[in-house]
């Protein structure tokens, strides 16, 4: 898992709204982890809320004290629903109980926390709630039509999950973990650099099998990669990840094909590159591969004779794309992991390939790690993207890749 970055939403003030729901509780760890990520939190209870958790405990974890009433006086004007929805960057309903949701899509301000869902201006401050129900209530016809209203009202609606539930059943209700709940937040507060853009990424090591049970690999873990995925979505993209043999969890909103082998990465990379915008060269491809792959394990006998392996030239996935024609050709960007002399190698890499950009790094230094240090390498020349955790070089790295890019395609920018 790539982890979030500490202090991502310093400065922000988010408004947490809890509604009546077991789910409750899993909503005391999302506001410390809200805390932790440097926001300011504000907590708004239904009654309801109130009878599965105290206030008191949501304004220890918060520091701040909890709204629940739309008769609290405490704003000077009197008027809370105004003034809290006024001051926040976002609101995140979770739980958000079946009845709260038919509220929303009604148009109903019975309680403060719909009333300020309401009054929230909703060109700035985005609304975001998580579904907790029982299965048979989130199926219900009723409950996806209200679903769907609010929705097309431009709330954003996060899970449910699927899996045990308090009532003994098993089924689609479960609110989100609360660190997925903090991660969607992120990303619905990140600029949306690539809204309606398509990307292909690829990520990893590749693995070249030369027997059933043995391979040649490296050590590349796919963390910059996967954290590159992760920042496109969240940058509005539509992104498609490519992964060679790695334990990462896949970041929310991308579509992740497994392989193992560069042939099988070239397989899958091709056929998708043409509908795509942008293809990231993340991967660690192996250079070589074994000319044959044994059938069954190489067994030494005892002799001290020694297995000879020749090898053969992996395809060039990057390049190959880079060289499709032009009307299919999606603007590329490689990676060049070194060892020495980094920017050389990279600018050679750059023009050996055709591409309009590579970011280059020490590689030894970095795998496996969770930070990093890049330089972008183009034509105009070298700039060092600083020090810092993979996913925020990810974010950085994004942003410059927004920015480059020519025009859509058949349309406006």
């Amino acid at each position: 898992m790539i982890e979030a970055t500490a202090g991502e939403l310093m400065h922000r003030h988010i408004v947490v709204g809890l509604s009546g729901g077991v789910a409750c509780y899993k909503t005391a760890e999302f506001v410390r982890e809200l805390v932790k990520a440097g926001a300011g939190v504000q907590v708004v209870m239904t009654d309801a809320a109130c009878q599965f958790v105290t206030p008191l405990t949501m304004q220890a974890l918060s520091g701040r004290a909890v709204f629940a009433s739309q008769w609290d006086v405490r704003q000077p004007n009197a008027m809370a629903h105004i003034e809290l929805s006024r001051a926040a960057d976002a609101i995140v309903v979770a739980p958000a109980s079946a009845d709260f949701i038919a509220q929303l899509a009604q148009g109903r301000g019975g309680e403060l926390l719909a009333l300020l869902c309401l009054a929230r201006p909703a060109e700035r401050v985005p609304l975001l709630v998580a579904p907790a129900m029982n299965r048979e209530m989130w199926a219900h016809p009723a409950t996806q039509r209200n679903v769907a209203q609010i929705r097309a009202d431009g709330v954003t609606v996060l899970g449910p999950a699927a899996g045990d539930q308090a009532c003994g059943e098993v089924g689609d209700g479960r609110m989100l973990e609360p660190d997925e709940l903090r991660d969607e937040l992120v990303a619905c507060l990140q600029p949306k650099h690539l809204a309606g853009r398509r990307v292909l990424i690829t990520a990893g090591p590749t693995f070249e099998a030369i027997d059933p049970v043995r391979g040649i690999t490296n050590r590349s873990s796919g963390k910059m990669g996967f954290a590159i995925a992760r920042a496109a979505a969240e940058a509005g993209a539509d992104v498609t990840l490519v992964a060679g043999p790695v334990h990462l969890a896949t970041p929310r909103g991308v579509a992740r094909i497994d392989v193992q082998s560069a042939e099988q990465m070239l397989a899958a990379v091709l056929p998708l590159a043409p509908a795509h915008d942008v293809f990231v060269a993340t991967a660690a491809v192996a250079d070589w591969r074994p000319a044959h792959r044994a059938g069954q394990k190489i067994k030494k006998d005892g002799s001290g004779a020694v297995p000879t392996l020749a090898f053969v030239e992996n395809p060039d996935i990057l390049a190959s794309v880079a060289h499709l024609p032009q009307a299919e050709r999606p603007w590329c960007v490689g990676f060049a992991a070194e060892t020495h002399d980094v920017v050389r190698h990279a600018r050679e890499k750059r023009i050996r390939k055709g591409v309009p950009l590579v970011v280059a790094n020490h590689g030894p230094s970095t795998f496996g790690r969770d930070d990093n240090a890049l330089v972008l390498v183009d034509a105009d020349g070298e700039r060092e993207l600083p020090h810092g955790s993979k996913l925020a070089l990810a974010r950085a790295l994004v942003a410059e890749i927004a920015a480059r890019l020519p025009r859509p395609r058949g349309g406006a920018a």
